[in-house]
């Protein structure tokens, strides 16, 4: 059986942990070329290691160190891979979530302008420089994925208000390059997270009320996991998916489409030891 992505070019910013490191892992075992880029070396350095051993034969495996909000930076990393022949995915993942972030009138002015620096910038210079890398190369089946969240969609629980203005503002911008690029080839998608047993949510969740927030929402009653987003973002870089086009994808186990969960017996589970006591 062919692998669904074998030589294709990609990059993964914010590859280094928890959704990021999943994608690079598929699409390594799927026979991808991997461009691994994030801001930390030294992280960056350790998640090279596991992908190593995990990857399929003859695939290419780099890294790159890069500040997304950095537009020199970014064009640097795509022109890393044009020597590869060209992009073929961009998975734009890097991202933040301050723990100073808040509801809009506690946020300080900083702690906003820094996660849209990250978060929208970032974003928008992976697209436009991948974009052009794409166009220059001639690419047929070209995809770009930009991390989105559910919260844009719906709105957070918890205050976040830079983060939830953030990713509305990605979807924005992905669902228009969808439309613009569409007849050349390129597809651009949004991957629509629910909560997430990843160290970005579970460190912003850092009190019981928090966490009780989030968790009383969810239908299966559990966050869900890292390799289930990268699952999704294979699809939409993959032929699988060559007539899904500037869509929100929602990987978020229910969460958009439900009200409350049942307050009844919690499933089991540390992580649902709390989910029984909310009061709405």
């Amino acid at each position: 059986m062919v692998a669904r992505l074998q030589g294709k070019n990609c990059i993964i910013t914010g590859a280094a942990g928890g959704i990021g490191l999943e994608t690079a892992i598929q699409f390594a075992k799927e026979g991808a070329n991997v461009l691994m880029s994030d801001v930390n070396a030294n992280t960056l350095r350790m998640a090279l290691e596991q992908l190593k051993s995990r990857a399929a034969k003859g695939v290419r495996i780099e890294t790159n160190v890069c500040d997304v909000s950095k537009e020199d930076q970014v064009k640097a990393m795509v022109d890393h891979v044009e020597s590869w022949g060209g992009v073929d995915v961009i998975f734009n993942n890097a991202g933040i979530m301050h723990p100073k972030d808040d509801g809009v009138l506690n946020t300080p002015e900083n702690i906003w302008d820094l996660t849209q620096d990250i978060n929208v910038k970032g974003v928008y210079y992976g697209c436009k420089h991948a974009i052009k890398s794409m166009l220059s190369n001639k690419k047929k089946s070209a995809s770009v994925i930009n991390t989105g969240s559910f919260v844009a969609l719906m709105g957070a629980a918890t205050p976040q208000i830079a983060y939830t203005t953030s990713k509305g503002a990605v979807l924005a911008m992905s669902r228009e390059l969808a439309i613009c690029y569409a007849k050349q080839g390129i597809r651009v998608n949004s991957l629509c997270p629910g909560p997430l047993n990843t160290p970005l949510l579970q460190e912003f969740l850092d009190t019981e009320e928090k966490a009780l927030r989030r968790t009383i929402h969810l239908p299966s009653g559990r966050f869900g996991e890292a390799i289930e987003q990268a699952k999704a973002v294979v699809f939409l870089a993959s032929d699988d998916s060559s007539y899904v086009n500037g869509q929100d994808f929602l990987v978020d186990g229910g969460l958009t489409k439900s009200y409350v969960t049942s307050l009844g017996t919690p499933p089991k589970g540390p992580e649902n030891e709390v989910f029984g006591k909310a009061k709405l």
